[in-house]
């Protein structure tokens, strides 16, 4: 809650200088010269914030929100079997065996990255999917971008549908405590208008990759998968997907999930392990910290009422604001970066939703909005493909006004 500051000079000024080195490294992904990553600058100054005095050792722990780390390390846990299991291999085996025109392709694409993503973190659907999809289309001789485009924005708008389906979501679902189905309730209709509107634009931005008669010729996509821990981690999933929605609280059920599926006689841990996104577990947590520190040294009573003042009540306002500080340090940082504003709001639920919605989906703004873009495009060019910017805005920045419309007037 915001009080009185009555923090020396000198620790006011080093929080604010510690909070802004900080989120510029994480918007720009590294610094001159130095080799740190946006993980290793949270960290950093999460653990400035405690070494100039402006957070205890206990106050940062305190400031780190473990209901959001643990969620997401039980999904990750999860997924990671999934794709261990040939779950992924199949899905992918099936759309070979089955579709004919690149329209369909285009549609079966952004339906089932849209939906994995609803339900897991759609940076992990957006790592497996994009081989999977580039070996299909490369095969098929088809034009591989706007396949990839299709990934990458069915991934974040299918992930605005539930609090599982993205980090800052995660992070929402914590700290709103808004029970996971009347979050779906609230947002699937969001994702499902916008993985229609996806299909329209992709396909009318590449007319002569579409609207053709063109039919595939039958090509055999391997369909290898693990039996018994394919069946258990479906299983599991779905028990997982059920418990969230009659109420269990969502960290608990996703980490005895992730536990349960590591008691296995079939799977080494360690390649499980492998698959966890330590990297971004480490930047939550130095978020976290720096966050706290900003909280304790600059939100007073006076700032607090400073930013009551521009109308953040007001869901357009609020939701402008989100998209543009989304795509200026990416949508995780704004998230926390908003968490002790919008509490005091008149209605803090349908403020969480806004900031949900509009986090999630000015991701697809520009190449750079979104952690699941950059994979689509790194995963990409590891392959020869180029998803550059301008092939990027052409489809992403009218998919963002037209989605971030719809959801301000759903909501």
């Amino acid at each position: 809650m915001p009080r009185m500051n009555w923090m020396p000079e000198t620790t006011i000024a080093a929080a604010w200088l510690i909070f802004l080195a900080t989120y510029a490294v994480v918007a720009l992904g590294k610094i001159p010269v130095y080799r740190i990553d946006r993980a290793g600058a949270a960290l950093l100054g999460g653990s400035l914030m405690v070494a100039t005095g402006v957070l205890s050792l206990e106050e940062a722990y305190r400031a780190v929100d473990f209901n959001t780390i643990v969620l997401l390390l039980g999904m990750m846990i999860v997924v990671a079997n999934l794709r261990l299991s040939g779950f992924f291999r199949v899905i992918t085996h099936w759309i070979a065996a089955y579709v004919r025109r690149p329209i369909t392709l285009l549609g079966m694409v952004i339906f089932s990255t849209g939906v994995l993503s609803a339900f897991l973190v759609n940076d992990t659907i957006c790592l497996v999917m994009t081989p999977l999809v580039l070996e299909l289309v490369t095969r098929l001789k088809r034009n591989p971008v706007p396949y990839l485009l299709a990934i990458a924005t069915a991934s974040n708008i299918g992930s605005v549908a539930t609090i599982t389906g993205n980090p800052q979501n995660i992070i929402i679902g914590s700290l709103s405590r808004i029970p996971y189905g009347d979050f779906a309730a609230a947002l699937v209709p969001v994702a499902v208008i916008g993985l229609m509107i996806t299909s329209v634009l992709i396909a009318l931005s590449y007319r002569s990759e579409f609207l053709t008669r063109d039919q595939f010729d039958t090509i055999d996509i391997s369909g290898r998968y693990h039996g018994p821990l394919l069946a258990k981690s479906i299983v599991v999933m779905a028990v997982m997907v059920v418990l969230f929605f009659f109420g269990q609280p969502v960290a608990k059920v996703a980490i005895v999930g992730g536990a349960f599926l590591l008691l296995t006689r079939r799977v080494r841990p360690e390649k499980v392990y492998i698959e966890i996104d330590w990297p971004l577990l480490v930047m939550f947590v130095g978020l976290f910290v720096v966050i706290g520190g900003l909280e304790k040294a600059v939100i007073t009573t006076d700032v607090s009422a400073a930013i009551a003042r521009q109308h953040l009540d007001n869901p357009t306002i609020l939701a402008g604001v989100t998209a543009v500080l989304s795509n200026l340090v990416s949508n995780v940082p704004a998230v926390l970066l908003l968490k002790s504003f919008v509490p005091n709001l008149q209605d803090p639920q349908r403020a969480w939703l806004v900031v949900a919605m509009a986090a999630t989906l000015a991701g697809n703004f520009t190449l750079v909005g979104s952690v699941a873009n950059l994979i689509v495009a790194q995963r990409a060019k590891a392959r020869g493909v180029e998803l550059d910017f301008g092939a990027y805005f052409k489809v992403g920045a009218p998919l963002t006004v037209l989605t971030i419309a719809f959801g301000l007037l759903w909501l």
